[in-house]
């Protein structure tokens, strides 16, 4: 499964979540460290669920880049 995560810039880290994992967060000092933090998060969200018998929620986000004057 591919899941949307959203990257954001923190004063001193990178965090990340998963929108359609709701609660599934990372952060790291770099984008690097936080993408691969997010990326464990996510299975580790997963086997979760699926150890307390829920379902896991199917890719429903996307995202895309909009540029604008300014």
């Amino acid at each position: 499964m591919e899941y949307t995560i959203v990257i954001e810039k923190a004063p001193g880290n990178y965090a990340t979540y998963v929108p359609d994992l709701p609660g599934c967060v990372a952060t790291g000092e770099t984008r690097d460290e936080a993408f691969r933090q997010i990326e464990a998060a996510i299975a580790l969200h997963i086997q979760s669920l699926r150890e307390h018998g829920e379902a896991v929620p199917e890719p429903q986000c996307s995202a895309t880049v909009v540029e604008v004057a300014a």
